[in-house]
């Protein structure tokens, strides 16, 4: 039967080392810091971690459309490449890179260490003083786990998988994730992410023994948009004002006094209508007023003929 290698996943000898002391990226007016040069085929800054007894994943640059990309080969394998930097979340809070597989672990199950393998998969690591209460988050493309979807590492309760892609869909084609890994910090540990301290790369198939392939690109730390700030692979849209709620007649602010108007010698002071002068009683629509009633003129009375006139 077939011992199960202690890979606790590649965390353990990236916090062995960020704990040693990490290299500092300069955080000046620069928007990108590029981690990974592999398209120029630099590896300056990256060392190969190895797992104890377990044979070596093969890593190398091949060309593929005129440019250098970084292949890593596993048989049965697990070892990852790790560069130890040390990044300010607050003004570096996004990660970009691109990369590419040739097929899932065919035996991957990520949920259980006995299928815990991965064709591509990169690490943010966040040093938090002692080894046990570092932390990571490991981007992966899930053989069982669906796009989005989130778990726990089955090695560390400290490590939790982002599936960014999954499955043999996208399989022989580069992807580009864009992830605000602070963000994903706070969604998944619920507090401010303390400074990176390390970002690897690992391509292993030891646990299930079978072979896998995966092709890495260039990774990029990104600053905070000043208008918008890439969240996990979208821009956040401006918001738009919204309507003004109705104003309530207790919250309408006082009047204010207006200061009289300063008179010029000579000048007649114009009279003011009363108040009650100012206001138009019209009548309603389509209402015809009422006839207007007057009293009945008195006829005068006749005279009466005067003796001996005929009438």
């Amino acid at each position: 039967m077939r011992s199960i290698p202690m890979k606790h996943i590649l965390v353990t000898a990236v916090v062995l080392l960020t704990l040693t002391g990490t290299r500092c990226l300069v955080e000046g007016n620069e928007s990108v810091l590029h981690v990974g040069k592999f398209s120029a085929g630099d590896l300056n800054g990256w060392k190969e971690e190895t797992i104890w007894n377990t044979k070596k994943t093969s890593y190398s640059f091949i060309k593929e459309n005129g440019k250098s990309v970084l292949m890593g080969k596993s048989a049965n394998a697990a070892s990852g490449l790790l560069n130890k930097i040390t990044i300010d979340p607050k003004v570096y809070p996004v990660i970009r890179w691109s990369w590419k597989i040739d097929h899932t672990v065919l035996k991957g199950n990520e949920r259980s260490k006995n299928g815990h393998d991965f064709a591509a998969r990169m690490y943010v690591v966040f040093p938090r003083g002692l080894f046990s209460r570092t932390r990571a988050i490991e981007y992966v493309w899930g053989n069982v786990m669906s796009k989005g979807e989130i778990l726990r590492s089955p090695y560390s309760n400290n490590a939790v998988m982002i599936a960014v892609n999954s499955g043999n869909e996208l399989a022989g084609k580069w992807v580009t994730n864009t992830r605000n890994y602070a963000d994903d910090y706070r969604a998944v540990f619920g507090e401010e992410p303390p400074k990176v301290g390390g970002i690897a790369v690992m391509t292993d198939s030891d646990n299930t023994g079978e072979s896998a392939i995966g092709y890495f690109g260039d990774i990029d730390v990104l600053a905070a948009a000043k208008d918008s700030e890439p969240h996990n692979g979208e821009h956040k849209k401006k918001e738009v004002p919204r309507e003004s709620p109705p104003i309530q007649p207790h919250l309408l602010p006082k009047h204010e006094l207006v200061p009289a108007k300063e008179l010029i010698p000579g000048e007649a002071v114009p009279k003011e209508s009363p108040p009650k002068d100012q206001i138009q009683q019209l009548p309603a629509i389509n209402e015809v007023p009422a006839p207007v009633e007057t009293a009945p003129v008195p006829k005068p009375p006749i005279p009466a003929p005067k003796p001996g006139t005929a009438p």
